[in-house]
């Protein structure tokens, strides 16, 4: 038959895929087919248009819609239940860590042991705000170990006093370790405003007639560059 088709010269194909299939059927000599070839031709026609429907289902492809983003809430801090009292950090998990929990522990411990809860989170928080700024060094023991070497000439007195660091109160240790601990997972809400400086009340160091005051906790009075207040 396709020979025959081929003479007849009157199937015309003008889309394949994703378009309409056209057909326009033009026989040469129309009146000598008999029924039979037309039914034939017919047939044929069918068979084809079938295939091009089928071929066009096969080629869309249904892509998901993307998911609304808009409308996911943006995710939070989780903080912990703060009363920044003993009983309460007694109440807290015994800490542990790593190189930076080991050297912001110690940090508190000669810098805030006698302080209060909150000024010994204050302290940790100047610490930690350091290591988020470009003037320091981009860790915890970076910026505690900061000039260390040189009498008196560290960020941290302890550092560089010229004594030997022993920590002869365990309990007090554990104490500060926890408040490490709490301070490095981001579970305490902020109390110095972003202080990148602290002092204690007995001295007056020539910085802190420049720097703005930020907090007063405690002991120890807090500063950085920047006109927001807080206190406690």
């Amino acid at each position: 038959m396709g020979a025959d088709l081929k003479s007849w010269g009157f199937i015309s194909v003008l889309a394949r895929v994703g378009f309409v299939a056209t057909f326009s059927v033009q026989p040469a000599n129309a009146q000598n087919m008999s029924p039979e070839q037309t039914a034939e031709v017919l047939a044929f026609l069918k068979l084809d248009q079938d295939n091009l429907t089928e071929l066009r289902r096969a080629s869309v492809v249904k892509i998901p819609a993307a998911p609304d983003v808009s409308l996911k809430p943006k995710l939070r801090p989780t903080y912990v239940s703060t009363k920044f009292s003993k009983s309460w950090l007694a109440t807290q998990p015994t800490a542990t860590g790593g190189n930076d929990w080991k050297c912001l522990s110690e940090a508190l411990y000669f810098e805030a042991r006698g302080e209060s809860v909150a000024g010994q989170f204050a302290v940790a928080e100047v610490i930690m705000n350091r290591v988020k700024s470009a003037r320091y060094p981009g860790t915890v023991c970076g910026v505690i170990n900061q000039g260390t070497g040189r009498l008196f000439a560290c960020q941290f007195a302890y550092a560089c006093d010229g004594k030997a660091e022993i920590i002869g109160d365990p309990r007090a240790y554990a104490q500060v370790g926890k408040v490490a601990r709490l301070t490095l997972d981001g579970k305490v809400q902020n109390l110095t405003e972003g202080a990148t400086h602290y002092h204690t009340k007995a001295v007056n160091p020539s910085w802190a007639r420049v720097y703005p005051r930020t907090a007063e906790i405690g002991y120890h009075l807090f500063y950085r560059q920047s006109y927001r207040t807080a206190q406690r």
